[in-house]
């Protein structure tokens, strides 16, 4: 038997990048797929791909940091597939700038996707977890979150941010049946790294001892074990995903 038959997940980010490598590995482990994105061309391609293979999948068009826009999402995938057992809460963005240079809008623009998202979705959708004493949360956090970074103020705020609300919801909704847990991934291979410099990227796989950035799918793996019943009696843990990356 597949890992996530007969589960419903929610994917934010999921029309790109790790969440589209999400979306992927769910499908092929039985999930039916709410996902959760921006993009509508590469979401409703996405899920185009998906029908054709017979998996159960639907776009929605959603901005994690608007609440309403949430709300709304989880009341239609409700209607749609009967219930929501998975949230995987992988929307995020950057906006670097070292902080004497950091515009307020650009620390608001962060700070409302990675931290007030993954709230405002949690908020929606928890609830209807509760009531059937069964649930998977994931947050996506950061190695960043963890060890800091050069010119990411407001995104290792984020995250870290993330780390703090995935260890709370652990102690609060462990006891109604679902376990909440964060994601570290390392520098992964997406569209998100391209702005990096090559010098810095040499740089960091000089210290991550695999000697290469991580791929979606490694950390797709990772989502996928967590949102389990593998991964039962993992609750508040923060997984790195980051081939050992040793900070300077």
């Amino acid at each position: 038997m597949r890992r996530l038959e007969g589960k419903v997940a929610v994917i934010t980010g999921g029309a790109q990048g790790i969440g589209k490598a999400t979306a992927e590995k769910f499908a092929s482990e039985g999930a039916s797929l709410a996902i959760w994105d921006l993009n509508e061309q590469k979401g409703r391609a996405l899920v185009e791909e998906m029908e054709r293979k017979n998996v159960r999948a639907r776009f929605q068009s959603v901005n994690v940091a608007d609440y309403e826009s949430v709300e709304r999402a989880a009341k239609e995938a409700l209607a749609e597939f009967g219930k929501i057992d998975i949230l995987i809460n992988n929307a995020g963005v950057t906006r670097d700038a070292s902080f004497l240079k950091m515009t307020r809008e650009q620390w608001q623009q962060v700070i409302d996707v990675n931290l007030t998202g993954v709230f405002n979705c949690a908020k929606a959708i928890a609830p209807l977890m509760v009531e059937r004493k069964y649930g998977r949360i994931v947050n996506a956090s950061s190695v960043v979150g963890v060890y800091g970074n050069f010119g990411q103020t407001n995104y290792v705020a984020s995250k870290a941010g993330v780390i703090g609300m995935t260890q709370v919801w652990a102690r609060e909704l462990g006891r109604k049946g679902i376990t909440v847990n964060a994601v570290a991934p390392g520098f992964i291979a997406t569209e998100m790294i391209q702005t990096i410099p090559e010098k810095i990227l040499e740089a960091i796989k000089e210290k991550t001892p695999l000697q290469r950035f991580g791929t979606p799918e490694d950390v797709a793996n990772v989502y996928c074990f967590l949102a389990s019943d593998e991964a039962a009696f993992i609750n508040g843990a923060v997984i790195s995903v980051d081939g050992g990356y040793i900070p300077a």
